[in-house]
C-alpha cells in the first residue's frame, strides 16, 4: 500500500476497513457490510469512485518492494572481472611512473561504470516493470462490467470474483461462495484448506484463523468460486502485518552438512566455509549468476584474461624481461587489448531491450533466461480454446432426442440472445447433410413458438442450459452484456434465447430457485452439477453438464420420440449411447464443441453448505441432449502455424474437445498436413490420438510411434507431462501453454513455460516463463522470432568485441619484431589508443548491433541447437578471419610509413615520449590507428548481416546500387554510433598535445592515401570471405541434392515438417507409388 495509510490518525484494528466500520467486516452481515462501504453486490463500484478511493487510500501493496537498487549496481559495475583487469592495469600505470596512460585508464574506468550504471540501472527499471506487468491481477466488477486489474489497483469497496486458482488480491468479506475452500498456510500456518461460509458471522475479537466470511489477502483459492466485496487493501490487510516475513531472502552461506544426531566433522565446518568463498568468488566474477548466456560471457572473460596475463608475458620475453617503463606499458597495452570491457554490459542492454520489443508484441518475459530459450524452440504444444481460437462461443445447434435439431443463424452479436435466427429440423444430427445446408434450408422460427411446441423435452433441456451454468448474460443500457466462461456463456445466451435466463429463476424475493451446492469442473471427471432446490415444491433437483462419453456413461434414462411427439423417459441402452455418439461426432465434424447435458430428481436431503457426495449427484441421470459450441478459429493462427512449419517447428494440439472436433480445427489452422491421403497409415494414427490412447500406451511404446501426436483430444494435465516427458527423450526442446492450476506441472516441465494472460490463473502465471497478455497462438510466434533476433544480435555484437580484440592483439604481438636501436620493442598501437578503440570506437555501434532488426528469413531456418550456442563453426571461423585480416592491414600501414616511405627509421625511445626521430613512428602510429578505428566502425555494418553483401543486405530488392544506403539508414543508432565514432578520431589526431603526450601520435597528411587504400582492401578480403561462405554453403546444398536429399530452404512447408512421412516425387502411377511406399517403409524399419 502507499503511504496514504501512514497518514491515518486511527490505528488499524485487525478485521477493519482501511476506514474504520462500526464493526469488524467479520462482525457484520454482508448486506451491512456492503451499505457501510456504500458499494454494490451486483454491479460494484462505479470506475470513478474507484479513482477516487485509489487516490485518497493508495495502491493495493504492501511496500515490501524495494524495487532497484543504485547501489548495488554501482557495485556491480566495479566488482567484475572485466573492470579489475581495467584496474589492475591502472595500478600497474601509475605504479611505474606511466601518468597519463593510467589517467586515460582511470576515466575510462569511471566512464564504462558510469555508463554501465545508467544502461544497467534502465535494464534493471525495464525488467521491474515486467515483472510488475505478470504479477498476479484481480477480476473485479465496476460499473456492471467484469474486468481484469492488477492486484495493485484493487480498492477498498470493490467487488471482486474469486475462482480455483486465484491469488486473493486483497482482504474480503464474502457474499456468494460456493464450495469455497483457501490456503491460509502463508498467513495463519494451517496447513489444510479452510472452507468458507459468507453467511456466518463473529465476535469482534475473533483471530483471522476463525473468520471464516473473509478470504485473506494472498491467501490461495483451492476450490469452488466466491464473489466479494474488498474492505482492506495493503498495509490494513492481516499479511501487511506479517509482511517482513516475505522479506526474507535465502542465505548464502553454505551449512555444515551434520549427522542425524546432529554430530559432524571438524573438516565439515572447512568444507562449508571454502564453498561459501568460491560461491562468492563465483558471484564476483559472474560465473554462478545471471543467465547461461550470461554466465557464459562471464567464464570468457576469464579466459581472456588468461590470455591477457599470458599476451604480457609473451611481450616481456620477447624484451628479454627489461624492467623498463615502456617494456611493461607494452605488456600492460597488449593485455588490455584482449579485454572486451563492455560486452557484458551490452550483452545486459541488448536482452532488455529484447524484453520492451516483447511487451510491444503481447509477450511478458518473466526472467532473461527464457528469452534465450524462446530461440532453440523445436516444438510448441498449445491448447486450442481462445488460444488457437477467438475464446467468443456460440451455441450453433442443439439436439434433444425427443424433438430434433436446433440451430442458431450466425449472428454478429454473441452476447445478444435477441439476435439471430432460430432454425429447427426433426432429423437426428447424424440424418442431416450439414455441408449441403442442412436446417438452414428451411424457414426460421420463432423460439416462443418451438417452447410451446417442444412441451417439457425442451423446458428440461433448458433447465439445465441455464442453471448447471455459472455464467451471467443481461442488458445494461441497452446492451447485453455477459461475465462468466466463454463456453458457459454461449450457453446461456441459447437459454435465454427461450427467456430461460439464469438470473430470472434465481433472482428476487420470489426466485424460482435457490442453489444449494456446486460440484465445479473437474479436469479428471470432465463434467460440472449444481444442485437447486424448487422454492414452490422444496424438491432437489441435480443438473449437469460435461464432456459427451462422461456424462452419457452416468445416464441411465433418456425421453423417447414416439410417433413424432415427446414420449417418456426410458432406459437408456447401448444402442442409443451409440446413437448419441454419432450425433455428436456429426456436430463434432463441422468444427463444433459438443457438450451434453442432463438432469435428474435428487431424493437425498441437503443443506446449502453441506458436504456433497459428488457419486450421488452425477449417478441414475437422464440424457437431456446435446449442445454443439462453435469457437471460430482466430484470422491469425494459420499464418503463425505455417510459420512455426517453415522455421522448423512442430506444433501439437492439446485439448479437452472431442478428437473429431480437435482434427477439424487442427486441419483448419494447418497444423495437420492437407495431404493426409499421402501419409503412411501409421503415422495418420499416431497424428491424432485420444488422451486415453495416449496415456494407455507404455514409454516404450511412445517412443516407438513414427511421430508422435500432434493433436491430443480430451487431455487431462498428466497427459501434458507425458507429452513433455516424450518430446524430451527426443531430443526436443519444447514449449507448452496453460492457464489453469493444474497446468502448474507441466509448465514447470517444459523448456518454457507460457501462461495466459486473460484467462489463465495466478498459479499457472507463478509457474510460467512468459506470459501472454492476449492469449494468443500468434504471439508465441511473435516470441519464438524475437528470441531469435535477440540471438542473432548477441551473436553479431560477440563477433565484433572477439575480432578487435583477436586484431589489437594480433598487431601488437606480430609488432614485436619491430626493434629500435637498443633492441626494444616499439609499439605500432599506444596503450591510450587501444582503449579508446575498445571503450569508445566500438562500445556505441555494439549496442547498435543489438537493436539490430531481425535479417530476413529469420523463420525460414531451422531451430539452432542449444548446445552449441553463440560459439558454432562459423562464428569461429569469422572472428578468427575478420581479426587476423584487420590485424594484416594494421601492420601493413605501419609497416609502408616507416619502411617504404620514412626509411625504416624507428627513432629512440619512441615509446615514452615524442621527439624528431619519432615523427616516423608516430605518424605510423597514427596511420595505424586510423585504420583501426575505420575497421572497427566498417566491420559493425559488416555485421548486419553475417552471409550477404554489406551492399545487398536485401535479396529482393531492385535499388541494385543504391540499397546499402538504406540499409545503414534503418538502424539510425548504428548509423550515429558510427558517426560518431569517425568524429571523435580526429580531435585525438590533431589536437596539440593531446595527440604526442596522451595518445604518442602525430597528425598526418598524406597518410590518409594508405587509409583509404587499407579501407578498400578491407571491404574486398570481407567480401570475398562472405561470398566464398555463400560458395561453401551453396555447394553444400548442391551435394545434398545430388545425394537425394532436399536442402532445407529449397522444401516447402509440409515438406519441412512432415518431409519424413510424405512423398514428394510429383504425379506417378499406382504401382511406382506403392513401390515408394514400400521402399520408404523398409526405410522405416531400418531406423527403428
Amino acid at each position: 500500500m502507499g503511504e496514504k495509510d501512514d497518514d491515518l490518525s486511527i490505528p488499524h484494528v485487525s478485521g477493519q476497513a482501511n476506514k474504520p466500520m462500526t464493526q469488524p467486516a467479520h462482525a457484520l452481515a454482508y448486506d451491512q457490510l456492503i451499505l457501510e462501504l456504500a458499494s454494490d453486490s451486483i454491479n460494484g463500484l462505479s470506475s470513478n469512485v474507484a479513482k477516487q478511493r485509489l487516490a485518497e487510500l493508495g495502491r493495493n501493496e504492501l511496500g515490501d518492494s524495494k524495487g532497484v537498487s543504485a547501489w548495488k549496481i554501482v557495485v556491480a559495475q566495479v566488482a567484475n572481472a572485466m573492470t579489475m583487469v581495467l584496474i589492475l592495469a591502472m595500478a600497474v600505470s601509475y605504479g611505474i611512473g606511466s601518468y597519463i596512460e593510467g589517467a586515460v585508464v582511470t576515466a575510462v574506468i569511471l566512464l564504462n561504470v558510469v555508463v554501465g550504471f545508467f544502461q544497467e540501472y534502465s535494464a534493471e527499471k525495464t525488467m521491474d516493470s515486467l515483472r510488475s506487468l505478470s504479477s498476479p491481477t484481480a477480476s473485479i466488477v465496476r460499473d456492471g462490467n467484469a474486468s481484469v486489474v492488477p492486484t495493485a489497483e484493487v480498492v477498498m469497496g470493490d467487488l471482486v470474483e474469486l475462482r480455483t486458482g486465484d491469488t486473493i488480491p486483497a482482504d474480503i468479506r464474502l457474499v456468494e461462495a460456493v464450495n469455497f475452500e483457501t490456503d491460509e498456510a502463508l498467513l495463519t500456518g494451517e496447513s489444510l484448506p479452510v472452507r468458507k461460509d459468507e453467511n456466518a458471522t463473529f465476535d469482534d475479537a475473533t483471530g483471522p484463523g476463525d473468520r471464516l466470511n473473509v478470504a485473506f489477502s494472498s491467501s490461495t483459492v483451492t476450490k469452488g468460486r466466491a464473489k466479494g466485496i474488498v474492505f482492506a487493501t495493503g498495509t490494513c490487510t492481516e499479511i501487511g502485518a506479517i509482511a517482513a516475513a516475505l522479506r526474507q531472502k535465502d542465505s548464502r552461506v553454505r551449512r555444515v552438512k551434520r549427522n542425524p544426531d546432529g554430530s559432524t566433522k571438524p573438516y565439515r565446518y572447512l568444507e562449508a566455509y571454502t564453498l561459501t568463498l568460491t560461491d562468492a568468488i563465483g558471484r564476483f566474477l559472474g560465473v554462478n549468476k545471471g543467465t547461461p548466456l550470461q554466465k557464459k560471457l562471464s567464464r570468457l572473460a576469464i579466459l581472456l584474461f588468461g590470455i591477457a596475463v599470458l599476451c604480457a608475458i609473451i611481450v616481456l620475453a620477447a624484451n628479454k624481461f627489461v624492467a623498463r617503463q615502456e617494456v611493461i606499458i607494452y605488456a600492460v597495452a597488449t593485455g588490455l587489448s584482449m579485454i572486451p570491457a563492455s560486452l557484458v554490459v551490452v550483452l545486459t542492454i541488448t536482452m532488455a531491450a529484447g524484453t520492451k520489443r516483447m511487451v510491444q508484441r503481447n509477450v511478458i518475459v518473466r526472467n532473461l533466461q527464457s528469452l534465450e530459450a524462446l530461440g532453440a524452440i523445436t516444438d510448441i504444444c498449445s491448447d486450442k480454446t481462445g488460444t488457437l481460437t477467438q475464446g467468443k462461443m456460440v451455441a450453433r445447434r442443439a439436439w434433444i432426442p425427443a424433438m430434433g435439431t436446433y440451430t442458431v443463424d450466425t449472428s454478429s452479436e454473441p452476447f445478444n440472445p435477441t439476435a439471430g435466427e432460430m432454425l429447427f429440423d426433426a432429423r437426428q444430427p447424424h440424418e442431416i447433410d450439414f455441408e449441403k445446408g442442412g436446417p438452414e434450408a428451411s424457414e426460421p422460427i420463432q423460439p416462443a413458438q418451438l417452447l410451446a411446441s417442444g412441451k417439457n423435452a425442451l423446458s428440461d433441456f433448458l433447465y439445465v442450459a441455464s442453471l448447471a451454468n455459472l455464467a451471467t448474460v443481461s442488458p445494461r443500457d441497452g446492451v447485453w452484456n455477459a461475465r462468466g466462461d466463454p463456453t458457459e456463456v454461449a450457453i446461456q445466451v441459447f437459454a435465454s434465447r427461450f427467456d430461460w435466463n439464469r438470473l430470472k429463476f434465481t433472482q428476487g424475493e420470489r426466485a424460482e430457485w435457490t442453489q444449494v451446492a456446486e460440484l465445479p469442473f473437474d479436469s479428471d471427471v470432465k463434467r460440472m452439477s449444481v444442485v437447486f432446490r424448487n422454492n414452490s415444491t422444496g424438491q432437489l433437483f441435480a443438473f449437469t453438464k460435461g464432456a459427451v462419453e462422461r456424462v452419457i456413461s452416468i445416464c441411465t434414462r433418456y425421453c423417447e420420440r414416439e410417433d413424432g411427439h415427446e414420449g417418456e423417459t426410458v432406459a437408456m441402452t447401448d444402442a442409443f449411447r451409440a446413437d448419441i455418439l454419432k450425433n455428436m461426432a456429426a456436430l463434432a465434424s463441422t468444427g463444433l464443441r459438443v457438450l451434453a447435458l442432463a438432469s435428474k430428481r435428487f431424493d437425498d436431503h441437503l443443506e446449502k453448505g453441506d458436504e456433497v457426495d459428488r457419486a450421488d449427484v452425477e449417478s441414475n441421470l437422464v440424457f437431456r441432449g446435446l449442445v454443439g459450441l462453435y469457437d471460430p478459429p482466430r484470422p491469425e493462427s494459420a499464418p503463425a502455424v505455417r510459420s512455426c512449419h517453415e522455421a522448423g517447428i512442430s506444433v501439437h494440439m492439446l485439448t479437452g474437445d472431442h478428437p473429431e472436433t480437435a482434427k477439424a480445427i487442427a486441419i483448419e489452422v494447418g497444423i495437420l498436413p492437407s495431404r493426409m491421403d499421402r501419409i503412411r497409415a501409421d503415422v495418420a494414427g499416431a497424428m491424432v490420438m485420444s488422451a486415453s490412447q495416449f496415456d494407455a500406451l507404455t514409454d516404450d511404446q511412445v517412443d516407438e510411434l513414427p511421430v508422435l501426436p500432434l493433436v491430443i483430444a480430451r487431455c487431462a494435465p498428466t497427459t501434458k507431462v507425458r507429452m513433455i516427458e516424450a518430446l524430451h527423450r527426443r531430443k526436443r526442446f519444447c514449449a507448452m501453454t496453460g492457464d489453469g492450476v493444474n497446468d502448474s506441472p507441466s509448465l514447470k516441465r517444459a523448456d518454457v513455460g507460457i501462461a495466459m494472460g486473460q484467462a489463465g490463473s495466478d498459479v499457472a502465471k507463478e509457474a510460467s516463463d512468459v506470459v501472454l497478455s492476449d492469449d494468443n497462438f500468434a504471439s508465441i510466434v511473435a516470441a519464438i522470432e524475437e528470441g531469435r533476433r535477440i540471438f542473432d544480435n548477441v551473436q553479431k555484437f560477440v563477433l565484433h568485441v572477439l575480432a578487435e580484440n583477436i586484431a589489437q592483439a594480433g598487431t601488437l604481438l606480430a609488432g614485436l619484431a619491430l626493434k629500435d636501436a637498443r633492441g626494444l620493442s616499439v609499439f605500432a598501437l599506444a596503450p591510450v589508443e587501444i582503449v579508446w578503440v575498445i571503450m569508445v570506437t566500438s562500445g556505441l555501434p555494439d549496442m547498435g548491433l543489438g537493436f539490430e532488426r531481425a535479417v530476413p528469413g529469420i523463420l525460414a531456418r531451422p531451430p539452432r541447437r542449444l548446445g552449441t550456442g553463440i560459439f558454432d563453426a562459423e562464428f569461429l571461423a569469422d572472428m578468427v578471419f575478420y581479426g587476423l585480416w584487420i590485424a594484416a592491414l594494421c601492420l601493413s600501414s605501419f609497416a609502408l610509413v616507416v619502411y617504404r616511405f620514412g626509411g625504416g627509421d624507428l627513432g629512440h625511445a619512441c615509446n615514452e615520449s615524442y621527439s624528431p626521430s619519432c615523427d616516423v613512428v608516430y605518424r605510423a602510429r597514427a596511420t595505424t590507428f586510423a585504420c583501426l578505428t575505420w575497421f572497427a566502425l566498417f566491420l559493425a555494418w559488416e555485421m548486419v548481416d553475417r552471409r550477404r553483401s554489406f551492399f545487398r543486405m536485401q535479396p529482393g530488392s531492385k535499388k541494385y546500387l543504391t540499397q546499402w544506403v538504406h540499409d545503414v539508414w534503418r538502424n539510425k543508432f548504428l548509423f550515429w554510433a558510427i558517426i560518431v565514432g569517425f568524429v571523435t578520431l580526429f580531435p585525438t589526431l590533431y589536437i596539440p598535445g593531446l595527440n604526442t603526450v596522451v595518445f604518442k601520435h602525430a597528425g598526418i597528411s598524406w597518410e590518409w592515401a594508405i587509409v583509404f587504400l587499407s579501407a578498400g582492401l578491407f571491404f574486398l578480403g570481407v567480401e570475398s570471405w562472405k561470398w566464398a561462405k555463400r560458395v561453401y554453403f551453396r555447394r553444400k546444398r548442391f551435394q545434398e541434392q545430388k545425394r537425394g536429399g532436399i536442402a532445407w530452404k529449397d522444401m516447402d512447408v509440409e515438406q519441412r515438417t512432415f518431409a519424413e512421412y510424405l512423398d514428394f516425387s510429383g504425379q506417378r502411377d499406382s504401382d511406382t507409388d506403392e513401390k515408394g511406399r514400400g521402399t520408404r517403409t523398409e526405410g522405416d524399419a531400418k531406423r527403428q
